[in-house]
């Protein structure tokens, strides 16, 4: 074993400690990167293949789904067969389901594509954070995980930017092309990175509970799409159904010998609470991402590359501000971050939502925006962190795959109810602005306030004490590994 990674983890600095988070950072941001890029292709998709609202939709729901319904299935995939080997296995298909998405001659293969897409980053996403965690050293984690919540972050927001630049230069065929060689770059450095394995994981995946996750979401996110502008028996029955099978899937974990989510992570109400931040803060954004975007190019007349620039400031921030956030969490808690940023999103959500027809970008938008990114860049590391440290090394992939399984279905719930609920339209009202915009980024903000809330009520003021994992997780792994626990504060 090298001497960087000798005692209790890769120290921070070190060749280890780059090569893991350079692995996490592209592999997570390649499904970041596309979780935002698609948002400012939607008005060319639209026309070119001829989609309405409802279809646009479910262009960015059918990666929402498979993504959050399989995300815990990755995350046990990740801690049984080790979290390397399952991680580049996510990059491949994920990578393969995006030249399907660049071909895709109709709206409906663009949008089994995008299933597929989701299916490769459920693998893909628990592994890069689980990957990480498991080879750092504990006191390092907070940093480390810090820079990885701000560089992700800097993917999902650089997505609107980029994708504007290959919508305008050549297609928004090409946005998804992107990941190629980011994919190569990751297969590249993986090579130097440990891998590390649960050897006390269940040898059993709970398969039953993975469908009926997949075919509750699938099924609850088009009843609301469809119920979102005009509830039908179809729609309900869809959106009831849905709803009975996540019951369902609750039912069958409590009871299950393997589940995908132990019921003792849900012991700690660290965990619950961040979780519960989690869906409020990113049902919001979700939406607002999606619309904003949208009502500029609509509204604003801005061109594809002008509205990605127009959130340039976002990814400034969170660069800048994430490592910084990620430290002060580590030495004050994480419960003020995780209160004040969903507090300065909301109102940055607020600001953007009175942004229509004749405003300057200077005067308005501008620091609208960079009001909401700095919220952000306050809110992502330290809730990330918070929700590692509250559970123990061996469930680290599945909590990691279960916070993000939670952040997409917030995202994915929103995306589905609010832009039907608030009437938002793609086709300007006679005063120019895009109809039901301004209602939906208000209900979006309402939800970060109540994420804001949620934490002030639930989250601890220190960082929690856990046990950790000695490092033969970090040597080559040769089937069956081995760890050893000690007890050291995280």
């Amino acid at each position: 074993m090298p001497a960087d990674v000798a005692g209790s983890g890769a120290r921070w600095g070190t060749p280890p400690a780059h090569a893991v988070l350079v692995v996490a950072v592209l592999g997570s941001a390649m499904a970041f990167l596309d979780g935002t890029v698609v948002n400012v292709a939607v008005p060319r998709i639209g026309a070119d293949l001829g989609a309405d609202l409802v279809a646009l939709q479910w262009v960015l729901n059918a990666y929402l789904v498979t993504l959050a319904a399989f995300l815990l299935l990755g995350g046990a995939l990740a801690d049984r067969y080790g979290r390397r080997r399952v991680f580049l296995v996510g990059v491949f298909g994920f990578t393969a389901a995006s030249l399907s998405c660049a071909v895709a001659p109709t709206v409906e293969a663009l949008i089994v594509a995008r299933a597929l897409q989701g299916l490769g980053g459920a693998l893909l996403v628990p592994g890069s954070l689980a990957l990480l965690s498991a080879t750092m050293h504990p006191r390092d984690r907070p940093r480390a995980v810090g820079a990885w919540s701000g560089l992700a972050g800097v993917a999902s927001a650089v997505g609107p930017l980029l994708g504007g630049w290959l919508v305008d230069a050549a297609s928004w065929r090409a946005a998804f092309l992107v990941n190629v060689p980011v994919a190569l770059l990751v297969v590249l450095e993986s090579r130097r990175v440990p891998e590390s394995i649960d050897a006390d994981a269940p040898r059993h995946l709970d398969l039953v509970g993975a469908a009926a996750a997949a075919a509750g979401l699938g099924l609850l996110a088009g009843g609301l799409i469809a119920g979102g502008r005009s509830w039908s028996v179809l729609s309900a029955v869809a959106a009831l159904g849905g709803g009975g099978l996540l019951v369902a899937f609750a039912l069958l974990e409590r009871r299950s010998p393997n589940p995908m989510l132990p019921p003792s992570v849900f012991a700690s109400a660290q965990f619950v609470g961040a979780n519960l931040v989690t869906f409020a803060v990113y049902a919001g954004l979700g939406t607002a991402f999606f619309l904003f975007v949208v009502n500029l190019q609509v509204a604003l007349g801005y061109s594809a590359l002008e509205a990605g620039v127009a959130l340039l400031p976002v990814t400034v921030l969170m660069l800048v501000l994430s490592p910084g956030a990620g430290a002060l969490a580590q030495r004050i808690g994480p419960r003020l971050p995780m209160t004040a940023g969903p507090l300065v999103v909301a109102v940055g959500l607020w600001w953007l939502a009175q942004v229509g027809p004749g405003d300057r970008y200077l005067v308005t938008v501008l620091p609208a925006v960079s009001v909401f990114g700095l919220g952000l860049a306050l809110t992502v590391a330290p809730l990330t962190a918070a929700v590692l440290a509250a559970v123990d090394e061996h469930h680290l992939g599945v909590g990691s795959a279960a916070n993000n399984a939670v952040a997409r279905v917030g995202a994915l719930l929103a995306v589905a109810l609010l832009p039907g609920l608030a009437g938002v339209e793609l086709v300007v009202d006679p005063d120019g602005r895009l109809p039901g915009y301004g209602a939906a980024m208000l209900i979006s903000a309402a939800l970060c306030a109540v994420g804001a809330v949620i934490a002030a009520a639930t989250i601890r003021r220190t960082t929690p004490t856990r046990p950790t994992v000695q490092p033969s997780v970090l040597q080559p792994c040769h089937d069956p590994c081995r760890r050893a626990v000690t007890t050291e504060a995280a």
